[in-house]
């Protein structure tokens, strides 16, 4: 049974979330305030985080950089009432995985949990498949219809990046997080230019691509 850590401070919203969400078979722990929801996070194991943005102490958005500062991997799920843009950047650069804005569907709210789930869930291959693609982790390899074809050592860990977190939003201080390194000074043209290199290597049709799209102000993800 997955365990999901509820984090609402508006008790209808919360017991509502509560109710649906037991009824689906998951363990549910409630929080109300940030801090709180801070320390049940650090303190105890869970599967998945749904976090509001709006709480009373620490916000949302500082209770999903200091779990992730903590070390903790869980999925986090933003649920907010602001629907900017830049919010939702914010979000994403500090750990987020998923938001989905208020008012949200139940059923569309499942539906991502699932999601996040079965990719907890599910073992890592050595060798990602996508179009006529094969990604192979183990040879440190892109293979296209059985060819093998060239990336650079920066190219490679870009696409292992976004093959790995397949379906998740990253956005471009994320990638150079991940792939550049934390603390280096390069601007987001350059993840912008690295992206269209790999797009050349990957895509069918480079100019319209079918797995590495862009989501406008927040960044690329990668679809299969």
């Amino acid at each position: 049974m997955s365990r999901i850590l509820i984090v609402e401070d508006e008790p209808s919203i919360a017991m509502a979330l509560e109710d649906d969400l037991r009824c689906e078979g998951y363990e549910t722990v409630l929080a109300s305030d940030g801090d709180e929801a801070l320390r049940l996070a650090i303190a105890e194991s869970f599967d998945l985080m749904l976090l509001d943005v709006m709480l009373p102490g620490k916000d949302g958005f500082d209770v999903c950089r200091d779990v992730r500062r903590a070390g903790r991997s869980m999925p986090i799920v933003l649920l907010t009432a602001k629907a900017q843009e830049a919010e939702k950047v914010l979000g994403l650069e500090l750990g987020a995985d998923d938001y989905v804005t208020k008012p949200y569907s139940p059923r569309e709210l499942r539906a991502r949990i699932k999601a996040h789930l079965r990719r907890q869930d599910a073992p890592a291959p050595d060798v990602y498949q996508f179009g006529d693609a094969e990604l192979d982790l183990t040879r440190c390899e892109l293979r296209r219809a059985g060819r093998v074809v060239e990336l650079s050592a920066l190219e490679f860990k870009l696409l292992v990046t976004f093959v790995t977190r397949a379906g998740r939003v990253l956005s471009r201080t994320q990638l150079l997080d991940e792939v550049w390194g934390s603390g280096t000074h390069v601007t987001d043209r350059v993840v912008d230019n690295q992206v269209t290199n790999l797009r050349k290597k990957i895509e069918p049709t480079p100019d319209r691509p079918r797995f590495l799209v862009s989501l406008r102000g927040l960044g690329y993800r990668f679809d299969v």
